[in-house]
């Protein structure tokens, strides 16, 4: 399977090199928006120069590690040749944006990597069962983790000053998704697995907290059959290692590669 990665951060870098050392895979180019980032980090015969020439590279999949605005200007065309994996699912928050993508996906399909949200499958499999009552996604950091826009950047640099535990957002998924796009792919991905509640019945809450230190904290609840008190009701607490300052946690890494293969 060829593989052309779009981003080349430290998820970007790190899926070229699992991709390179494995046999069954090949690499079919890199892009990055600064050019200069790639030079001396993958042979220069990987290197895209220009994204709008991505159909000559006759990928079988093309992997978005870069930003949502990439899945916004490029996904439908990347459709018409490869399967998409969109690593930055918040751009599916946008109705016109998944309309298209859904219209484009006839000989390809477009599949969102496992990343941070844990019982994914599961939760699923309670919506495709019409089993899922209610999902809420909490997700803690340092403050200095969050590349927020909007309402929410004086908030978390309240929360910077003052180092005071800061409840950021807390409320329907959709709305959040362009205010912290970076941040909330795991919630994303939470609303399209339940795809009986979606964006706009997904919960979620992002808290900024300094005591959390060199981690990201993702609680996961999902209630079922019943009322929230008597019924059915799972908790899943993740604590993914990531230095102070990274939007993305080092287990997501792996994660994201299992997902990969897993196509």
């Amino acid at each position: 399977m060829r593989i052309g990665i779009v981003g080349f951060g430290n998820l970007g870098q790190f899926l070229a090199d699992a991709i390179l050392k494995r046999d069954d895979l090949e690499l079919a180019f890199v892009w990055n928006r600064t050019q200069a980032t790639l030079q001396g980090k993958v042979d220069s015969s990987f290197i895209l120069e220009d994204l709008d020439d991505f159909a000559e590279r006759e990928a079988d999949l093309i992997v978005e590690v870069a930003h949502p605005k990439i899945t916004a200007l490029y996904g439908p065309r990347f459709l018409q040749h490869a399967d998409y994996l969109i690593g930055s699912p918040t751009a599916v928050a946008d109705r016109e944006i998944e309309s298209q993508l859904r219209n484009a996906a006839k000989n390809h399909g477009f599949y969102i990597p496992t990343g941070a949200f844990w019982g994914g499958e599961d939760i699923k499999r309670m919506a495709d069962r019409g089993a899922l009552q209610a999902l809420k996604i909490t997700m803690t950091k340092h403050p200095r983790s969050f590349k927020v826009v909007g309402d929410l950047v004086e908030k978390r640099d309240r929360a910077i000053a003052t180092g005071q535990r800061t409840v950021l957002y807390d409320g329907a998924v959709r709305p959040l998704c362009p205010l912290a796009p970076n941040n909330v792919n795991t919630m994303a991905a939470a609303a399209l697995a339940a795809h009986t509640l979606g964006f706009d019945h997904v919960q979620g809450s992002i808290i900024a907290d300094a005591s959390v230190g060199d981690w990201h904290i993702v609680e996961v609840e999902t209630w079922g059959p019943g009322d929230k008190k008597q019924g059915f009701h799972v908790k899943t607490v993740r604590r993914n290692p990531a230095p102070v300052g990274n939007v993305t946690g080092a287990a997501t890494y792996l994660s994201f590669v299992g997902s990969m293969l897993g196509m």
